[in-house]
């Protein structure tokens, strides 16, 4: 059966049906999975109830499973997180700001898989911002301040124990296991612009949730920059607005996209399992 592939007619994002990923998959189809993966930038397989067994075999299919450093695992199985919140909970929705994955790390993840169990009837989506196409149309003076810049990562805004999710956040009743380190105020440069390793396109790869600064550049200077960016790349044009299903299996590129949580769901549980798929370089 060969598959279906059927874009989201938004600057990114696609559906692929025509595969059961429960079974074992030839290299011929992950080579055509991963062709549309690095077009669409992110796919989602829906009616596919996976056990985490399925996911870290199919997650594997695209690069050796990647680490996540300031997340809990589910119970056996120490490479899935749970990506949770209960019908009653009151902390701030997780992740609800735009960002790369793990962009602090010297080596970044090269995608993230997230799968959903529970969803609930309303609200809950997942955004995705096209970085291709924002470094693409961005106005040339803009372009001309930024294209050599080097930005500075640290995971300390949302994992230090000061942190948005760090001490006070555990204790405020969250369901997701997080866990806030010290090690989250180490930093890491990268260009703010990058070429994608596997497509030869130029992306921004900034995130106000983890760029600190610019390299050369005072701290008030950077972060007045950093939200003329973060205002300019998550613009409608550049947006896919993903709806979730119940045993859907979402697989995006990190490095060519940025994406957010939602809320709207207030009364309903909801549950995803995660597992990140590393790079093998820059």
């Amino acid at each position: 059966m060969p598959l279906t592939v059927t874009p989201s007619q938004a600057s990114c994002g696609a559906s692929i049906t025509g595969v059961d990923l429960t079974q074992a998959v030839s290299e011929d189809l992950i080579a055509e999975i991963r062709d549309h993966w690095l077009e669409h930038k992110v796919v989602a397989f829906p009616n596919q109830p996976l056990t985490p067994e399925h996911l870290e075999r199919v997650s594997q299919y695209f690069g050796e499973i990647g680490e996540d450093p300031f997340f809990g695992h589910i119970d056996g199985y120490p490479n899935i997180c749970a990506i949770q919140r209960k019908a009653d909970e009151t902390t701030s929705i997780f992740a609800e700001n735009f960002h790369s994955d793990w962009s602090f790390m010297a080596i970044p993840p090269a995608g993230t898989m997230l799968f959903g169990i529970t969803i609930p009837p309303h609200g809950g989506d997942t955004l995705f911002a096209d970085q291709v196409k924002a470094f693409e149309e961005m106005p040339d003076a803009l372009r001309t301040r930024v294209e050599h810049l080097t930005a500075i990562h640290s995971a300390a805004l949302g994992y230090a124990p000061d942190g948005a999710y760090g001490d006070e956040d555990q204790s405020s009743g969250r369901s997701m296991t997080i866990k806030p380190s010290e090690k989250a105020r180490e930093t890491c440069t990268h260009p703010l612009i990058r070429t994608h390793r596997e497509t030869g396109k130029k992306a921004l790869f900034s995130s106000a949730a983890y760029i600190q600064s610019f390299a050369d550049m005072e701290l008030e200077e950077a972060q007045n920059l950093l939200m003329e960016l973060y205002v300019y790349q998550t613009q409608e044009q550049f947006l896919y607005r993903h709806k979730w299903q119940a045993n859907m299996l979402v697989m995006w590129d990190n490095r060519a996209l940025l994406h957010a949580a939602t809320g709207g769901y207030d009364g309903h549980d909801r549950l995803l399992h995660r597992i990140t798929i590393a790079d093998s370089a820059w």
